[in-house]
């Protein structure tokens, strides 16, 4: 698509993706991407050569649906006034998108001009719509909570001495798929919470904790509370190796200490939280990690002397990689042994370092993924995202630049973050006089009476506060959204309850 291409335009404003981000009109010029990792046509040892062509097919097969659109509508608009339009129309949308395009729209071509943005967002949702069904009723990353995958990696992370694994990732699109792809971890062995800059609220994870405590002394679930494990909480911020002055966080304004540090702050006032309310006893494990979003290496800071979190101490996957790719399986295996232990071997490391060199072994992949299938580096280094996602869910979301999250419960109180998602929209689809899609979703819990009846109007409610908030741009046709909600405690994809796009129904007199 047409669009992405504007990412990485030198000349392109890039928006933020938190309202501290100062902009600047000089972007500096990519540099060799072969100085970035040890380019060549080896796989590394460690590396998952079959997971990592799955999950390409997947990335190419869900993107393209996407950047599609704008040649399919292209074709569309070139036929607009030729006989049999809106059969030829609807069979080149099924023949190119797998969509049908809605009749009301298409049927007004003969009195005025087609209206190419409604049927662009049309397109993007509908895509979202079969997106979000593949990924559900079909597991293709195979990290559904029935996957062998996750079944493995639950007991794992019980044997690290972890009974559940919470991340926060910021809500910048580079950093959707930290989970699935980045760390190669299954989807549904995480709680997962976006938030700019990284920057979690505090008392909502301490209520996430408690829930999950209270489970385990009710129900024995995911292990007894007797039992001497601990609940890890993970942030992951993110830089840039390409150009590190503007494509790193900009909640942060792209200062890569600052990020770390903020980052620690709130690991470090949860677990006070924590121990505060709940005495020692009750404590967390704490983990803080930096992901490149060019490489997608990671930085992992390692516990200093005193047992504390270190923002100086860090081990990079990047310089493991290419300090291995010439060794053979057992020697880079014991190579990051002796980073992260006093050990050789793997069958030694306990607790937080089994963990770590899990993440480091599968980040090794992920390195291995990005060379082979993006040149060793993404080419969209800023925002190219498809559609913005607001409110609470999108379990289904683990590609990168596919999503911008902008995680909220009213739209005053997310203002912010999602501000920053219309500018950067702005200049990726309004810009191009294309509509900026809007999916707005509430998950709830089909095992509380009322519970997706109060989803529908927390969807009306934001979709209302929306309308208000950029009212010029729904006026202009350049903003619709969707709203859809789905049923966290079955496997079902997410459901479209309405669109700003749906027929309006007449008036009667």
């Amino acid at each position: 698509m047409v669009l992405r291409g504007l990412a990485k335009a030198k000349n392109f404003t890039l928006g933020p993706t938190a309202p501290l981000k100062s902009f600047s009109q000089n972007i500096k010029t990519v540099p060799d991407r072969n100085k970035l990792i040890n380019i060549s046509n080896e796989k590394h040892p460690l590396s998952n050569t079959i997971q990592n062509n799955k999950l390409y097919e997947y990335e190419k097969k869900t993107k393209r649906s996407f950047d599609n659109i704008v040649s399919t509508l292209k074709e569309i608009a070139y036929i607009q006034h030729n006989e049999d339009f809106l059969e030829n129309a609807q069979e080149i949308s099924q023949k190119n998108l797998g969509i049908d395009l809605p009749t009301h729209i298409l049927d007004k071509s003969w009195v005025k001009p087609l209206d190419m943005r409604g049927l662009y967002a049309w397109c993007v949702f509908k895509q979202h719509e079969k997106f979000s069904d593949d990924f559900f009723k079909n597991d293709p990353l195979c990290g559904s909570s029935s996957s062998t995958e996750a079944k493995e990696f639950e007991k794992f992370l019980i044997d690290c001495g972890f009974h559940l694994l919470d991340i926060t990732p910021c809500s910048d699109g580079r950093l959707a798929h930290t989970v699935a792809y980045v760390m190669r971890i299954p989807f549904s062995s995480v709680r997962r919470r976006s938030h700019a800059g990284a920057l979690f609220d505090v008392e909502n994870t301490v209520n996430r904790w408690i829930k999950t405590e209270h489970k385990r002394y009710r129900e024995g679930l995911p292990n007894l509370a007797s039992k001497d494990t601990r609940y890890l909480k993970i942030v992951t911020y993110h830089f840039s190796s390409v150009d590190p002055l503007h494509q790193g966080c900009a909640a942060h304004g792209s200062n890569d200490e600052l990020a770390a540090q903020e980052g620690l702050n709130k690991l470090l006032a949860f677990k006070e939280s924590v121990e505060n309310s709940f005495c020692c006893g009750a404590s967390v494990d704490l983990m803080l990690i930096g992901l490149d979003t060019d490489t997608d290496a990671l930085k992992i800071h390692l516990n200093s002397k005193e047992g504390e979190i270190s923002l100086e101490h860090t081990i990079s996957t990047l310089d493991i990689y290419n300090s291995t790719i010439n060794k053979s399986e057992e020697s880079s295996e014991r190579e990051i042994c002796n980073l992260i232990s006093k050990y050789p071997s793997e069958n030694q490391l306990t607790g937080m370092e089994k963990f770590i060199y899990k993440i480091i072994k599968n980040n090794i992949s992920q390195i291995d993924y990005v060379k082979t299938f993006h040149k060793g580096s993404y080419e969209d280094i800023g925002h190219a995202e498809r559609f913005i996602g607001v409110g609470i869910g999108f379990k289904e979301v683990h590609l990168r630049n596919l999503t911008y999250f902008s995680h909220l419960d009213t739209v005053e109180e997310g203002a912010p973050d999602l501000d920053v998602g219309i500018k950067i929209f702005s200049g990726l689809n309004v810009s191009e006089d294309l509509p900026i899609p809007v999916v707005i979703r509430f998950d709830y819990s089909g095992k509380v009476p009322g519970a997706k009846e109060r989803a529908i109007k927390d969807c009306d409610r934001v979709n209302n506060a929306i309308s208000i908030r950029y009212k010029d741009l729904v006026e202009q046709g350049l903003l619709h959204t969707c709203l859809t909600i789905r049923d966290r405690d079955k496997t079902d994809s997410a459901q479209i309850i309405s669109m700003s796009l749906d027929k309006k129904t007449k008036e009667a007199h």
